[in-house]
Parts: structure tokens; C-alpha cells; sequence
């Protein structure tokens, strides 16, 4: 199977930026928890205008990163694997299972709770971190087993997404919505100008957050929207399109993320394991991303295969594919970062996190041992 430059690109970034991540968690998670607890937490909380430095982070720098998944997808959808229906099918199907299945189980824990607005936390999988694991299997992952997963975390990401637009938007402001829309037709309208200058896009995009942060949608929202406004052409290296992508993976990778991680998994550990993990939303958060997340996978993927609708690549079983899924359960930063959307108390984001940890390092380990023999099979 042909993978194009910018996709192995992107899966060494990604594999890199795994690494990084893990450290970054420890790292902060040793930190939170050590004599220096009270500075490190109160770094993050600290004033920068009328926002925290952590907010900023959340906000403003993961904007960035959601306008690299929206390159991504974009590329992808234009000249990638998912340009054909054929190869985009079954990553499609599986990523739909791998998400209503979380969803449903941890819907099960919680409903009628006043934390079953968290249903989206199990339904979103960390490309770098499953990527990250993936590469540690060396080169007797297949090359369609590498795709697969890849083209179902960014479908997944869609989906978390589209979750958070519809979902987890607070009390709308019309008029700065609006305006954030305005300035969206803008860039479109100047893309079919044939503007292939960087800085028009640029500056419309800031003033796009700008508003969407306003307007009670989440502002990482436009950096998806500003994704696909920017020219791209036929995709070659001389698009907009490409240049921002290729100038973002290790910004992206290397300080974005690790920042998120930083500033969101400093976890102060108090209670016993039997209280943190055993209420609600924990068995929630782990059952979808530990068993919902590769049975839906799996599962819809097969079911898939039976009705037509999609087919298994010639060099990959089936065996492969519940690996995958499993890896695909590695939540981490996205599931993070919908956590702090569905929740306001501190005690239930808490719970979630140290649930999303835990769920993602099971499912990673799983995933990794059970390719690891599969893959000799």
C-alpha cells in the first residue's frame, strides 16, 4: 500500500510527540503530587489578563492543534486515504462503533447522574498517543494496520468535534456567532479569490476566535473552520494548506500538547483507589474506554465486513483490527478536554481524569501486547 509523505510524517510526529506526552503526564503528575503541589498548581491558575494561563492554553494553544487535525482531515478527505470509499469505509464504520458503544456504556453508569453529560469523554482516541504505542512494535506493523488506525483517530477526533460544537456549547451569544461566520465566508470567499497569501487567513483567524470565543462555542472550534478556509489546491507542497501543516506538527507535538499536559493532569491524589474509581463516572470513563472502545470498534468494523459495506485489507485479520481498537481507547487529551466542558465540579473532573489515565494506560498496554503477539501470527 502506497502512504504518502505527509502521512509518514505525520505518523513519525505523532510517534515522537507520544513520547513526549508520557513524560510531560509524569512529570506533572510527580509534581502536583510532591512539596511543590501549591506553586505548581498555582502557576497554571495564574492571572494573564482576564484569563488564566491555563485557559489560554486550553483555549488559544489547542485552537492551533485543532487547526492541524483540521488540516489533516482535510488532506486526507482531498488526496489521502479516506479520498476513496473503499479505504475510507472501514476506518468509518469502526471509528462510528468506537464511538456510540463508549458512549452507551458509560451512559449506563451515569444516566439520570449529573454526570452523564460526560457520554462524550470514552468517545475520543489520542493519535498520538496510539500512535505513539503503535511505533513501539517497529516495522511489523503492516503499513494498512498503520492506516487504519491513524485515518480512525482522525475520524474520531471529527466526531469529538462535532460533540463538542453541538453539545458542550455554553448559552450562545447570536451576534458574536454571527460575526465568527462573517469572518468564516470571508476566508472562504478569499480562497476562491485565489488569495494564496498566509497572513489574510492568518488575521481573519484570530478575529474568528476572537468572536467564537464570545459566543459560547468552544474557540477551538475555529481552528477547524480556518483549516479548511485556507487554499489547498491539488495538496502539493506549494499549497497554504500544506506549508501550515508541515510548520505546525512540531509546535504541536513538542510544546502545545505537552503544555496541555502540564496544565491539565497536574492530579492531586487523595482517597483510596476503591473511591476514586469506583464511582460512576470512573466505571463510565473506564468501561467505554477499556471495553467500548475496541468491542465498538471491532464490532462495527466486522459487522460492516458481513453487510458489504466495507472489507478487511488483504495483509491485516481480524485479530489486528480488535488490537487497534484497543488502542483506540487511549482517550487522554481529547477525552481531557471534553472532561473539562461536561464538568464544573472540581471532584467529578478529578474522578475523570485519574479515570481517563488509568482507562488509557490499560487499553494502551492491552493493545500493545496483543499486537505484539498477533502480529507474529
Amino acid at each position: 500500500m502506497r502512504i504518502t509523505r505527509v502521512f509518514t510524517a505525520f505518523f513519525e510526529s505523532e510517534k515522537a510527540g507520544g513520547l513526549v506526552l508520557i513524560l510531560a503526564t509524569l512529570v506533572s503528575l510527580i509534581i502536583a503530587n510532591s512539596p511543590l503541589q501549591a506553586n505548581y498548581i498555582a502557576l497554571w491558575e495564574m492571572p494573564m489578563g482576564s484569563h488564566t494561563l491555563v485557559d489560554w492554553i486550553n483555549d488559544g494553544l489547542m485552537a492551533i492543534f485543532f487547526l492541524l487535525i483540521g488540516l489533516e482531515l482535510e488532506r486526507e478527505l482531498y488526496n489521502g486515504e479516506l479520498s476513496s470509499i473503499k479505504n475510507a469505509t472501514l476506518p468509518l464504520v469502526g471509528a462510528l462503533g468506537g464511538m456510540v458503544v463508549p458512549a452507551l456504556l458509560f451512559t449506563l453508569f451515569n444516566f439520570g447522574l449529573s454526570t452523564q453529560s460526560g457520554a462524550g469523554i470514552p468517545m475520543a482516541t489520542d493519535i498520538a498517543f496510539a500512535i505513539g504505542i503503535l511505533s513501539l512494535l517497529g516495522k511489523k506493523v503492516p503499513a494498512s494496520l498503520k492506516v487504519f488506525l491513524t485515518a480512525l483517530a482522525v475520524i474520531d477526533d471529527l466526531g469529538a468535534i462535532l460533540i463538542i460544537a453541538l453539545f458542550y456549547t455554553k448559552t450562545i451569544s447570536f451576534g458574536y456567532l454571527l460575526g465568527a461566520m462573517a469572518i468564516f465566508g470571508a476566508l472562504l470567499i478569499l480562497n476562491r479569490l485565489k488569495i494564496h497569501s498566509f497572513w489574510p487567513y492568518a488575521i481573519g483567524g484570530i478575529l474568528m476566535w476572537y468572536c467564537m470565543l464570545h459566543s459560547g462555542v468552544h474557540a477551538t472550534i475555529t481552528g477547524v473552520l480556518l483549516a479548511f478556509a485556507l487554499p489547498f489546491g491539488n495538496g502539493s507542497k506549494t499549497s497554504v494548506s500544506y506549508k501550515v501543516q508541515n510548520a505546525l506538527h512540531l509546535p504541536v507535538a513538542f510544546i502545545i500538547l505537552p503544555l496541555f499536559a502540564l496544565a491539565n493532569t497536574g492530579i492531586i491524589w487523595s482517597g483510596t483507589a476503591q473511591d476514586n474509581f469506583t464511582q460512576p463516572v470512573s466505571l463510565g470513563i473506564l468501561a467505554g474506554l477499556v471495553i467500548g472502545k475496541p468491542l465498538g470498534i471491532w464490532l462495527f468494523s466486522r459487522l460492516g465486513s458481513m453487510l458489504k459495506i466495507c472489507s478487511l485489507p488483504s495483509d491485516l485479520k481480524w485479530s489486528h483490527i480488535l488490537g487497534a481498537g484497543f488502542l483506540g481507547g487511549i482517550g487522554f487529551t481529547m477525552s481531557i478536554f471534553i472532561t473539562l466542558l461536561a464538568f464544573t465540579n472540581t471532584t467529578d473532573i478529578t474522578h475523570a481524569k485519574m479515570s481517563i489515565l488509568l482507562a488509557s494506560l490499560l487499553a494502551g498496554s492491552i493493545g500493545f501486547i496483543w499486537l505484539k503477539k498477533t502480529l507474529h501470527k
